[in-house]
């Protein structure tokens, strides 16, 4: 790219030279990507190379000086995006009441539920129903109800819980077909913030799972180790835990038997089961008779309980929750505090995200990089689009490098901003294309009412609906500078809002 001079920084008057600044801004300019994920090859992990040269300290991104608003920052870390009547809100209620209101979900959402209800009406259905439905149909209906919630729930946060877990219990839809649309409804959303016993347990019993990991195929004398290595590693203890080779090899025994029966319903075979003796993290199961049958089925759950009051599980879930809410290098206090909330009230969710949301803490939080859904959604709503046909958004957090539900391993879409910052190109393309958009069958992005003034009041306007009050004054007097530097109309308009998504105070939160 030429390079260009400080001058010209002062004063743009193009589209190109607006993208410079913005990638030059050395007040708030990010750090360099380590890596470039390819948006065609989603599933790829970062390169070694990306990995070898990756520094922690580069996680580490002051946000702008504007954002000084503690109750502004909850919003933008709670939300898909601020938007001006949630900024409103949260001023007129405060911190504490805005937060327990999302946490407790008294909010009504039953429009959304209602359109989700009509356009995809198939998510609403049994197994039996959708055994015969189109695989391609069913995953086409959750990707697109998903990104639908995310952009225009009123629960906001319930929707940012709604996309931690599914990455926590990962499943690709591409193996498991129907079953996944049963797990997002019967797992996912109707645990996400409840207790985690119950998200737990449910997500051992889903179908969707034991199907993922291979734990149907699991026998006495041949037990299937996949289900029982990611319950520890990746669902409880994590990879740092505690457990070693020998508890995944006894806990594989203990699960033999849990598989899946009918159209996507949990089943107990006690003619797969291993009724020997084992011993599983220091518990012992003593050697039992197949005369008791199905009660086999309450080894794995008694094992389950195990995980779930091990010391490992609440400070395991607690770091991932501060690095989904807060930062990504977590301290022991915060850890230890999170990690409290879950013993205190035995795995209560709600509990831990209050605690995670700390107001101190998220003073101080550095900045996040939007992942491609976030990044979708936040565009869609700071733009307040009318969207008639959500299935081109869909396909633009594909083309951005996040399929949803088709992360092909189960450690879910990685949570790390150097995964995703190379994707930069890519992600401006996407903002130039949403900004013209306007079509009354897919997505009107309608400029008109930034028109009926001057582009100083446009700019206030801009600043409420995308920046919740606090856009940088680097990216408004640079706004400022394009729309003035030419005739100020729709199509000026339309580019002034592509850049304002391009910029850093958008692309993060």
């Amino acid at each position: 790219m030429q390079q260009v001079g400080p001058q010209e920084l002062a004063k743009p008057e193009s589209r190109r030279d607006f993208l410079r600044m913005m990638k030059r801004r050395p007040a708030e300019q990010p750090p360099a990507a380590p890596v470039s994920s390819s948006a065609s090859s989603p599933a790829s992990s970062p390169s070694s190379s990306a990995s070898a040269h990756w520094d922690p300290a580069m996680a580490r991104v002051a946000p702008p000086s504007p954002w000084a608003d503690a109750r502004v920052r909850l919003v933008r870390r709670a939300t898909y995006g601020p938007r001006a009547a949630d900024i409103a809100d949260v001023r007129a209620v405060g911190y504490q009441r805005w937060l327990n209101d999302q946490v407790t979900m008294r909010i009504d959402d039953s429009t959304v539920d209602a359109e989700v209800a009509a356009r995809w009406p198939n998510l609403s259905r049994n197994g039996i129903d959708l055994v015969n439905v189109n695989a391609g149909t069913l995953r086409a209906e959750l990707q697109a109800a998903t990104l639908h919630r995310a952009t225009f729930s009123r629960r906001q946060l319930y929707e940012r819980m709604v996309e931690f877990w599914t990455d926590h219990f990962s499943i690709d839809i591409e193996k498991v077909g129907y079953l996944k649309v049963l797990d997002d409804r019967e797992v996912i959303r109707k645990h996400a913030l409840g207790k985690f016993s119950d998200l737990l347990k449910a997500s051992a019993k889903s179908p969707a799972m034991l199907a993922y990991l291979d734990q149907n195929l699991s026998r006495a004398g041949a037990p299937n180790q996949n289900y029982v290595r990611e319950l520890m590693e990746l669902h409880t203890l994590g990879v740092d835990g505690g457990y070693t080779q020998q508890d995944v090899d006894e806990l594989a025994r203990v699960f033999t038997g849990w598989t899946i029966a009918g159209a996507g319903d949990f089943a107990f075979n006690a003619s797969r089961h291993d009724f020997g003796a084992k011993t599983v993290l220091g518990t012992t199961i003593p050697a039992t008779s197949p005369s008791i049958g199905a009660e086999g089925v309450k080894e794995g759950e008694l094992m389950l309980d195990v995980l779930l009051k091990h010391p490992s599980t609440g400070r395991f879930l607690a770091t991932k929750l501060l690095k989904w809410f807060v930062t990504p290098e977590p301290t022991t206090e915060q850890i230890d505090a999170v990690a409290g909330a879950y013993r205190a009230t035995g795995g209560d969710i709600k509990r831990m995200v209050r605690a995670t949301l700390n107001e101190g803490w998220l003073a101080q939080a550095p900045l996040k990089l939007k992942r491609p859904f976030h990044l979708v959604a936040s565009a869609l709503r700071g733009t307040s689009a009318v969207v008639a046909n959500i299935s081109g958004s869909v396909n633009s957090v594909t083309a951005l490098g996040q399929p949803l539900f088709l992360w092909d391993t189960p450690d879910g879409f990685p949570d790390l901003m150097e995964y995703w910052v190379g994707n930069i190109t890519p992600r401006w393309s996407y903002a130039t294309s949403l900004a013209s958009s306007n079509s009354a069958t897919t997505v009107r992005v309608n400029v008109a009412p930034y028109l009926t003034g001057t582009p100083d009041a446009a700019l206030d306007r801009l600043n409420a609906e995308m920046f919740g009050g606090e856009m940088a004054p680097a990216t408004r007097d640079q706004l400022r500078a394009y729309l003035t530097g030419g005739t100020f109309n729709e199509t000026r308009m339309r580019e002034a809002l592509s850049l304002a998504m391009c910029g850093h105070d958008f692309q993060w939160f």
